[in-house]
């Protein structure tokens, strides 16, 4: 079935169900981009995608997991051989909030090892979906120094995930011809509605970013209301038609993916 919605940021890994989530995707016209949090647990979630066309599984490495311990060399060299044979890649970034406080180098080793791999084995379609916690100034000239931000045939597509920059990092991202998915909770703040109002339409993605809490059930049905009501919300912030917002962001997710 044709995806009807496409949720650009979410982790099936994480759900309780993810098989049953999967399933009830398919079955619902509901597209899922799968981020990986952690490279080893790539291989079962691309087996678990080729059963399903509307799931994209990418290998990931979340900073937090770098931050905390559960990762560390090992799976940067992992995500790496993985990435350079792979078209998509996330969930990868920086995080600089007090939580990870101390992993800011390994962070950056990770990023620019990734960078560098890309690079080497370019791919045309790449999509790179990124976590910038007060960090998106960094990734940028991280990205802008490798070149993956120069406009060329093998140039990835890059998204950032839940944009929470300053306001002069939105722009050099807007300028730079970068995406941005965003979610419910992004709304709940003055700053992600005035970064949302701010996001060009053809530049705009719709993602759940769930579950919540891992190891919550999660249903596609619920996935696609967390959708709507982020497309509602969109449409009155721009002061349109939902029917408008929604259209908009599907043909981008299309031209994406």
């Amino acid at each position: 079935m044709e995806p009807r919605f496409f949720d650009t940021h979410c982790h099936l890994d994480l759900m309780l169900s993810p098989d049953a989530a999967a399933s009830e995707s398919a079955a619902l016209g509901l597209g899922l981009f799968d981020c990986g949090v952690d490279p080893r647990d790539f291989a079962a979630a691309k087996k678990r995608a080729s059963r399903y066309p509307n799931i994209i599984a990418g290998i990931g490495l979340h900073p937090w997991w770098l931050a905390d311990g559960r990762c560390g060399a090992a799976e940067i060299n992992l995500l790496c051989k993985v990435a350079a044979q792979e078209r998509f890649i996330g969930e990868v970034g920086l995080d600089f909030s007090a939580r990870c406080a101390g992993s800011e180098p390994l962070q950056t080793q990770a990023l620019d090892q990734l960078c560098n791999a890309l690079v080497h084995y370019p791919l045309a379609g790449r999509v790179i979906s990124i976590h910038a916690v007060r960090s998106a100034g960094t990734v940028l000239d991280a990205l802008e120094s490798y070149g993956l931000l120069t406009p060329s045939p093998n140039s990835p597509a890059i998204i950032f995930h839940w944009f929470s920059g300053t306001s002069d990092e939105l722009v050099r991202a807007r300028n730079a011809g970068c995406y941005f998915s965003v979610n419910e909770r992004m709304l709940a703040s003055k700053r992600g509605r005035e970064y949302t109002r701010q996001i060009p339409l053809d530049r705009l993605l719709l993602e759940t970013d769930a579950p919540a809490e891992p190891n919550t059930e999660t249903s596609a049905q619920s996935l696609i209301r967390s959708l709507t009501r982020t497309s509602e919300r969109i449409a009155s912030l721009k002061k349109c038609d939902i029917k408008h917002i929604e259209s908009a962001v599907l043909a981008n997710a299309r031209s994406v993916f």
